[in-house]
Order: structure tokens, then C-alpha cells, then sequence
């Protein structure tokens, strides 16, 4: 796709990915040939300053109309209810992940959308998963709606790549760490809250079992496997909606070792809660051969990496006055 062809869509702008992802595709694309869309409009500057539209996925007859506005060929579809949240609101979880989905699939089709970009996730993965270097073709057993709807969503995906020849693409993501999103309802966000935690108040009070061992990615690594799967050659995919892939896997524990080797007085606790539970189905490492042979996957940060350039940015936004957290 060139910066000459038609207008791109990102559904669930205003969350972690799509934050981050609608500037990226901006910076290649052009601003005005990505349409950020979301419930709210952003407040972000790098998400208002261009092409927005409000936007409730289930609402079909919405999505469709701005489909036919923008002239859209290509959909990032990133809205959706996160693990954590989604066994609050189970059903507002299902109608969400499955019926938005369904929704763009299905516009897609009848409006001539070349291609659709829908993530999955590890939450695919449960009890009866191998969870070490897990493979690409496994079982599936999730036990939260999120990891139910992810499974559903991989299925109905392929059916519309073999039914109806639509070019529908996907990664199951690992934990997504990122400095400008805030943590959205996943079990991975503690690996997100505790750079904050520790740049603000130089102690954690983490959630997760401090062994508790997690496949992660750091953002910049998330977009760059979006945009490069979407580049390649459809005709060298034998899979398409289910990539794993990862970039590295750590405990709880290791993760605090590493934070405090930049911040020695960095003090961590660990009282689980119900996202334990969820953690425990969930890989500990993952096998991302398919991903790395058929479009050439290869993440450039490994934990150190990532945990030196998180704490050098938001230490440098906390000095700038422009570190927010909520707590």
C-alpha cells in the first residue's frame, strides 16, 4: 500500500496500540490518509491534530457510513474490552470484541476494503496449552471471555480469508509495554504501571505472584511487527490471522532486578489478585517461527533494553512536569 492509495481506518484510536499506531501510520501514510476513530475523541495532540471521527464499532450502519466517507482500504481494527475488564463485563466483553469485529469483517466484504488488521492475543492460550514456547498451532482453551472472543475472532477471520478472499491479517500479542499509553485492563499492565510507579514513588505494589513469568514486547516492537506483516506478500502467508509472536519473557521479579539496577532504592511488593489466576493459563514463552519465516519477524529490544528507554522517558517527563498517572 502506498502513500497514493486510499484512506486507512484505525477503530480503538485512543487506546495503547492505536495511540501510538495512528501517528506511526501517519508518518508514513500521510496525516490526512489515516482516519483515527474512537467512542471519545482523544485528547492527545498526536491523535486530534488529524482526521477523526466518533465511532462505536457495534453501531454497523456508523462504521459503514465512514467507510464509504474516507473511501477506506484498509482497517486497523484495535477496539476492544481487555482481559482483566472483560471478566468484569463478560457480555459487554462478547459484544464488543465479537460483534465489532463481525461488523468490520462484514463491511469489509461489502464494501470493497482491501485488507483488515485485527490483533489477538496470548489470552488464546489455557490450561491445557504447552506454556513453554508454546506453538503456533496448538491448543486453545482460554478461560476468560477476552481469550474466548480472541479464539472466535482468529476463526471467524480466516473463514472470511477462505470464504470470501478478504485479506485479513493478525498477531496474537504478548504483554504490550508502552510510556505513552496508560495501563487499559489487561493482566500484563502491571509490567506497565510499575515503570511509573518506580519513576513517581520509587516503590510497586505488584499484583502478580513476583515468579510469575509472562511473554512480553515493548511498544516499538508492536508496531513494527503490525506494519511489516501488512507489507507482506499475502501470497508467502500460510497462516494470517494468529501470528505469535514476542520479543522476550520475564518474571515479575526479574523485571524489579532490572528497574532497580538504574533505581537501587526501588522497592517492589506482591499481594496477587484475580488476575493470578488468569496469568496462570496464560504462556510463558512463546514460538514465533512462523511469524520470523513467513514475513521475516524480528524484534530489535530485549528486557534490558526496553527497561533503560522507559525509565530514561518518563524520567524525563516527570522532570518536564508532563508525567501523568493516575495511580
Amino acid at each position: 500500500m502506498t502513500s497514493e492509495s486510499a484512506t486507512i481506518l484505525v477503530t480503538g484510536a485512543a487506546g495503547q496500540i492505536g495511540s501510538e499506531l495512528v501517528p506511526a501510520l501517519r508518518d508514513i501514510f500521510g496525516q490526512e490518509k489515516v482516519i483515527a476513530t474512537d467512542l471519545v475523541k482523544p485528547k492527545a495532540k498526536s491523535l486530534s491534530e488529524g482526521p477523526f471521527e466518533q465511532l462505536d464499532v457495534t453501531d454497523k450502519s456508523q462504521l459503514e457510513a465512514i467507510i464509504k466517507k474516507h473511501k477506506v482500504k484498509r482497517i486497523y481494527h484495535l477496539a476492544a474490552i481487555l482481559s482483566a475488564t472483560g471478566e468484569k463485563n463478560p457480555v459487554k466483553a462478547w459484544g464488543v470484541n465479537i460483534n465489532g469485529l463481525f461488523n468490520v469483517l462484514e463491511a469489509a466484504r461489502q464494501l470493497e476494503v482491501k485488507q483488515v488488521f485485527c490483533p489477538s492475543s496470548i489470552a488464546v492460550f489455557g490450561p491445557l496449552t504447552p506454556r513453554i514456547n508454546t506453538p503456533q498451532d496448538t491448543i486453545l482453551n482460554p478461560t476468560t471471555m477476552y481469550g474466548v472472543t480472541k479464539v472466535a475472532g482468529e476463526h471467524l477471520s480466516d473463514y472470511y480469508v477462505k470464504k470470501f478472499n478478504l485479506d485479513v491479517r493478525g498477531c496474537r500479542f504478548p504483554g504490550i509495554i508502552s510510556h505513552e499509553a496508560l495501563p487499559g485492563g489487561g493482566t500484563t499492565d502491571y509490567a506497565v504501571a510499575i515503570f511509573y510507579e518506580a519513576v513517581i514513588y520509587n516503590r510497586y505494589n505488584c499484583f502478580l505472584r513476583p515468579e510469575t513469568r509472562l511473554p512480553m514486547m515493548y511498544m516499538p516492537d508492536c508496531l513494527k511487527s503490525i506494519i511489516n506483516l501488512m507489507e507482506a506478500d499475502f501470497s508467502q502467508l500460510r497462516h494470517h490471522s494468529n501470528f505469535n509472536v514476542t520479543a522476550m519473557s520475564f518474571s515479575a521479579s526479574e523485571l524489579a532486578a532490572e528497574i532497580k539496577k538504574h533505581l537501587p532504592d526501588f522497592e517492589i511488593d506482591y499481594q496477587p489478585d484475580f488476575r493470578q489466576a488468569i496469568a496462570d493459563d496464560w504462556p510463558e514463552s512463546i514460538d514465533d517461527t512462523a511469524a520470523r519465516k513467513e514475513w521475516g519477524w524480528q524484534p530489535d529490544y530485549d528486557l534490558a533494553g526496553m527497561t533503560a528507554d522507559m525509565l530514561s522517558v518518563l524520567q524525563k517527563k516527570k522532570a518536564q512536569g508532563q508525567l501523568y498517572y493516575p495511580g
